[in-house]
């Protein structure tokens, strides 16, 4: 039924509104090649990496993927992120994502927790050239969590304080955190914290785009 409807609404880009697909190859190129993160509470814990600031394109589709509805963008911003971790420094084969999580509400409106959405087409881009990563959802935010918009990173870290959960499941020792919108870094510096104090080592934290 979906490929029938493709044919009767032909995609358009969630960007630019061009048709044919739903990034269009002139916006996907807003993924560019890492830039580190160097501001905020990561500094000095781990090494932070956006592919985009988070501005025009970027912003655009990255809004249309998580408020709008448009799932099918998963695959064209897992194919970003493939694209680019083997740029990271000393990153070893075969690497294992951990998405950050989403509160539970905001990951029910979104059909899912969207960031492993994001990390699931990027294994899959590289299972289709003989490659290995995985995807190990074993974080989950508590209940109390407000939503972080207009929150300073004070406010974000009190947000989070206590309220990040690790679940029980297979995860190696060393993990890449990916997330979708570096802002003050407060969530993904609690997300490595609580990885670091159980074992699992943060090699580096990924996100398609930075604030600022």
């Amino acid at each position: 039924m979906s490929k029938i409807l493709d044919l009767l609404i032909p995609a358009r880009c969630a960007s630019c509104g061009v048709p044919g697909a739903p990034c269009c190859a002139t916006c996907q190129a807003v993924w560019g090649s890492l830039s580190e993160i160097t501001r905020g509470p990561t500094a000095g814990l781990v090494p932070v990496y956006a592919l985009a600031r988070y501005a025009d394109e970027a912003r655009r589709l990255i809004l249309a993927y998580k408020e709008r509805g448009r799932r099918d963008l998963a695959p064209s911003l897992g194919r970003a992120v493939a694209d680019v971790l083997e740029q990271l420094p000393g990153e070893p084969r075969g690497p294992c994502l951990v998405p950050v999580p989403s509160r539970r509400h905001a990951s029910r409106v979104r059909g899912g927790p969207h960031v492993q959405r994001v990390a699931e087409e990027c294994a899959k881009v590289h299972a289709s050239k003989g490659k290995s990563v995985t995807v190990a959802p074993v974080l989950r935010l508590g209940a109390g969590v407000r939503d972080a918009v207009g929150l300073t990173r004070a406010e974000r870290a009190a947000n989070l304080d206590g309220r990040i959960r690790l679940l029980r499941g297979d995860c190696p020792k060393e993990v890449v955190l990916l997330d979708d919108v570096i802002t003050t870094g407060a969530t993904v510096a609690a997300c490595a914290r609580l990885l670091g104090v159980n074992g699992i080592h943060v090699s580096a934290v990924v996100a398609l785009a930075a604030t600022g």
